[in-house]
């Protein structure tokens, strides 16, 4: 179903956003979108310069939304300095957008090691060998150390400087495309043990 001339109520919403978040989540796969779990993660050095990219959502419940990278990569360097972050996900078919703001946290050692070993052999290689963001000679040698590594066949186990994050959720929006420009809106917002939610002006 194309919801692009959808409409978003107060009365529809679920009152705990992780809920919500996760209802979306899941019509958007229904609805065909090719990676759900894309998201962009916009971070600040301390200094208040921007940057943005994509990462992807590894897991989304009540202690927040996870994903994982290397420590050494601009956006681990940004968080582990200034650790506030935002999070957007944009479902094209549907005409939604998903906003959070909050701060973060590392995921502790032992999710971080979980998780590496249930990612595929090829993406631990890479994981170990990529000093990520950082300066190199070339791409030849990168593909020289996953070489190497590869014909060794041993486990491999999680590197020190690989891991993952938690953004901790203190406001999310919800976008919803309207034909006519006049998008509808709701923000959650953190108060106390609860959530408030607000219609903002698209």
């Amino acid at each position: 179903m194309n919801e692009r001339a959808g409409e978003l109520h107060r009365a529809d919403v679920e009152p705990d956003p992780m809920n919500q978040f996760r209802r979306w989540f899941e019509e958007a796969g229904s609805a065909g979108v090719r990676a759900p779990e894309a998201m962009a993660l916009a971070t600040a050095t301390a200094s208040g310069a921007p940057s943005v990219r994509m990462v992807l959502l590894k897991s989304a419940d009540e202690h927040g939304f996870s994903f994982y990278t290397g420590y050494v990569s601009r956006k681990a360097t940004d968080l582990d300095t200034n650790p506030r972050a935002a999070l957007l996900f944009y479902w094209d078919p549907l005409g939604r957008q998903v906003r959070i703001e909050g701060t973060v946290e590392r995921v502790s050692e032992a999710e971080s090691d979980a998780y590496f070993r249930s990612r595929p052999r090829g993406a631990q290689i890479s994981a170990t060998v990529s000093p990520q963001s950082r300066v190199v000679e070339s791409r030849a040698g990168l593909e020289a150390l996953a070489a190497e590594l590869e014909a060794g066949g041993d486990d491999i186990p999680r590197p020190p400087t690989w891991g993952g994050f938690r953004v901790r959720p203190e406001t999310y929006e919800l976008w919803q495309h309207r034909a006519n420009r006049l998008h509808d809106r709701l923000r959650y917002r953190r108060n106390g043990g609860g959530w408030t939610i607000e219609r903002l002006a698209p």
